[in-house]
């Protein structure tokens, strides 16, 4: 099951307030995707949030574009930023991209983020959102949600 994420944030508001506060505290993050003989490529990409999707855009025949074409599975993990203090968590999310070829579409994300010319979009179904924190320097937490399921925690200390 996937679902895009309105949905998400609509089952999660909390969690997903924060992976947009994560993915928003810096510009990069890393991408990774599956090679064609199966094998993990990670990839640096701008995410943007936009009308209820989680958007993925890339430069015209990047392997990272490529590698969803052929296998539209992701895994994207927040910028943890400088030094070790990880504000916020880390947070990943997990999924399906999805090509968007419908010129409208393209064009009103172009018309909101105004990215070089040719690109590639996909817009993201997922499967999986965690987030991972320290508490009270003391309690590893991990909180983890799926489609259908309710959000699920672990405190470790």
């Amino acid at each position: 099951m996937t679902v895009n994420w309105a949905s998400f944030t609509e089952a999660e508001p909390d969690l997903a307030r924060t992976a947009e506060e994560r993915f928003g505290a810096f510009t990069h993050h890393i991408l990774a995707t599956l090679r064609k003989d199966g094998s993990p490529r990670t990839t640096g990409l701008e995410v943007r949030f936009l009308n209820g999707e989680l958007w993925l855009g890339m430069m015209p025949n990047s392997l990272k574009a490529i590698d969803l074409r052929r296998d539209p599975r992701f895994a994207l993990q927040a910028n943890p930023g400088e030094g070790q203090s990880m504000g916020g968590g880390d947070v990943r999310i997990s999924g399906r991209a999805i090509e968007v070829e419908d010129r409208k579409v393209k064009a009103a994300y172009t018309e909101e983020v105004e990215p070089p010319e040719p690109f590639h979009l996909f817009r993201t179904e997922l499967t999986e959102v965690v987030r991972t924190y320290v508490e009270d320097d003391k309690y590893l937490v991990v909180q983890s949600w799926k489609p259908g399921e309710p959000l699920r925690t672990v405190k470790r200390s």
